[in-house]
């Protein structure tokens, strides 16, 4: 069994596997149950890295399988419900899939792709399992490919939801949320995509108008947060793998991303064991910004990897 995040929960699974979920969300879910049959979504393999990646893919997944940021296929919900798939491609490129990957999402919002049981393939890269959304009656339901299920209710008092990674130092991802008073709550995830009850971790968050991360972007290990605020500046909040204050202080880290109307991150999308970020900008262009292990210059020179057209999707993931 994939070790469980955050705290110690020895023996809890076996004993909540098939038990109710609640709705209270201080309280919520330990398991996940069976929803009714909902829209549909199919996972879509990612490949290999190209070979000249794999011996850096092993090597950042050497010493342990939490550490890193998983390799995953991009993902985009337009406004009709339908969920389409990009795969990664050699140097951070991306290639439609060339079916859709989902359809019947139109209710939906704040989509996460999550690794619930961060096991490494033979090719030694982790890849998300599946994904967490938040349907417009405030139920959050998780899929994997299989039937819906349903993780309690009361999560329309967020305005943002994410999973930025393993923030709480175990194995599987875990959910950041945010309410309407600018609190941050932090959810630790178990191996079988349910969650603990939530931990207050900061206050102020609404001074933010986009959050991203998935993943390790400082080459600690530790998954990361990078947060802007109104005036186009880009923060970095290096991860602790503490549940309870999952984040260092804030590091300024760029200025004049103001001019992207969304920011978020799949993920790893080089192969190279670190987290990219992924920017569209006014025109409906995308820009790739590759993570660079460091977290005094965490990112590289802007490359578009989208000419036009992003602007159809009403989320990305």
């Amino acid at each position: 069994m994939a070790k469980t995040s955050g705290l110690n929960r020895t023996g809890v699974l076996a004993r909540v596997t098939v038990a109710a979920v609640t709705a209270a969300l201080v309280g919520t879910t330990t398991a996940a149950v069976a929803a009714e049959p909902g829209p549909a979504f199919k996972p879509a393999p990612v490949p290999a890295p190209a070979p000249a990646q794999q011996s850096d893919r092993a090597s950042a997944f050497a010493a342990t399988a939490t550490t890193g940021a998983p390799l995953n296929n991009l993902y985009g919900v337009n406004s009709a419900g339908t969920i389409w798939g990009y795969t990664p491609v050699s140097g951070g490129g991306i290639q439609r899939l060339a079916n859709e990957s989902g359809t019947g999402w139109t209710s939906y919002k704040h989509f996460n792709q999550s690794d619930v049981d961060a096991r490494v393939n033979e090719y030694g890269y982790k890849s998300s399992d599946g994904f967490y959304a938040v349907r417009s009656d405030g139920r959050l339901n998780y899929t994997d490919g299989g039937p819906l299920r349903d993780l309690g209710g009361g999560w329309n008092i967020y305005n943002k939801v994410l999973s930025a990674g393993n923030t709480g130092g175990g194995a599987p991802e875990d959910i950041l949320a945010r309410d309407s008073a600018g609190v941050l709550w932090h959810y630790l995830g178990y191996s079988n995509a349910g969650l603990t009850g939530r931990y207050r971790v900061g206050s102020g968050w609404n001074a933010y108008t986009q959050l991203a991360g998935k993943g390790d972007i400082t080459g600690d290990g530790r998954a990361d947060l990078v947060a802007r605020d109104r005036n186009g500046v880009l923060w970095l909040y290096k991860g602790t793998g503490l549940n309870n204050a999952p984040f260092t202080a804030r590091t300024r880290i760029g200025s004049g991303w103001n001019t992207y109307n969304y920011i978020f991150s799949p993920g790893d999308l080089t192969g190279d064991g670190r987290a990219d970020l992924v920017a569209r900008d006014g025109s409906g262009a995308l820009w790739l910004y590759k993570g660079r292990g460091s977290s005094s210059a965490p990112y590289t020179a802007r490359v578009k990897i989208g000419t036009s057209g992003w602007n159809s999707f009403r989320a990305m993931f």
